[in-house]
C-alpha cells in the first residue's frame, strides 16, 4: 500500500457554478419526452432530508440505529423561466399573454451542470451533469419594488419535491450525478445528445437505467449489478 500524498499538484478539486438547465415535461407514456433550454438561472441548492437515525434500545444498551428514509428536495432562484413551465407553476394559459392562477401543478424533469475544476488547469478540469425527475413546484412568494437609483433584477424562488423513480440493482431515486471525468468524451456525448438534442433528435430527460446503458454500463440480473 503506497504512502498517502497531501495536497499533490492537481488534486485540489473544486466544484462550481451552474449553466445547461433543461425543462423536461411530460409527454406520452409519462415519459420525459419535450426538453426546454431555461435561461436565467442564478442558483439550484440542493437539499436532501430524512435520513435521521431512529436510535433503539435494549439489553440497557444503544442497540442499533434504524436510519429513516430519504427524501430529495431543491431550489431554483431564477430571473425567468421558459413558458413550458407556466403549468408546473400551477398557471393556467387560455391564450397568450393570459395567466391563471392556482391550478393543478405539473409534474417536471431538469437537468444542469456545473463545472468541476482543480488547482492545474481551473474550471476546464470537466463537470458534473445533474438529472433529476419527478420534480414539483411549490407556490413561491413574489415581490414588486419600485424603480429607484439601486435597480435590481426580480427573482423568482421555486422550492422542488420529488417523487423517486426505479433504477435496476438500487433503490429508487430522484437524482443521477454524472462526472465527466470518469467517461470518455464520446459516452459523454452521447448521453448529452439524449440531454439536449440532436440534429434530427429532440431533447429527452432519459431513465436512469437508459442513462447507465449509454454510458457503456451493462445490468446483471444474476448478480444485480452494474459494470463496465
Amino acid at each position: 500500500m503506497a504512502k498517502l500524498v497531501w495536497d499533490a499538484l492537481g488534486e485540489h478539486f473544486y466544484e462550481t457554478g451552474v449553466d445547461h438547465v433543461v425543462l423536461y415535461t411530460l409527454g406520452a407514456n409519462n415519459a420525459y419526452t419535450n426538453g426546454y433550454a431555461w435561461n436565467g438561472v442564478s442558483s439550484i441548492s440542493e437539499s436532501p432530508s430524512g435520513g435521521d437515525a431512529n436510535p433503539v434500545w435494549a439489553d440497557n444498551i444503544k442497540y442499533l440505529n434504524l436510519r429513516a428514509a430519504e427524501e430529495y428536495g431543491s431550489t431554483i432562484e431564477c430571473y425567468t423561466y421558459p413558458d413550458e413551465f407556466a403549468e408546473c407553476n400551477g398557471e393556467g394559459q387560455p391564450a397568450a399573454g393570459i395567466s391563471i392562477g392556482q391550478q393543478t401543478r405539473k409534474t417536471f424533469g431538469l437537468s444542469y451542470r456545473t463545472i468541476v475544476g482543480n488547482d492545474a488547469v481551473g474550471n476546464d478540469y470537466g463537470y458534473k451533469l445533474h438529472l433529476v425527475y419527478g420534480c414539483t413546484a411549490s407556490p413561491s412568494e413574489k415581490s414588486y419594488s419600485t424603480v429607484n437609483d439601486s435597480p435590481e433584477a426580480g427573482t423568482f424562488s421555486f422550492e422542488l419535491s420529488t417523487v423517486p423513480v426505479a433504477v435496476p440493482g438500487y433503490k429508487n431515486t430522484a437524482i443521477l450525478t454524472i462526472d465527466s471525468t470518469k467517461f470518455d468524451s464520446t459516452h459523454m456525448t452521447a448521453l448529452e445528445n439524449l440531454l439536449y438534442g440532436g440534429d434530427s433528435t429532440e431533447p429527452t430527460l432519459p431513465s436512469p437505467e437508459t442513462v447507465l446503458t449509454t454510458l457503456g454500463l451493462t445490468y446483471s440480473e444474476q448478480t444485480g449489478k452494474w459494470s463496465a
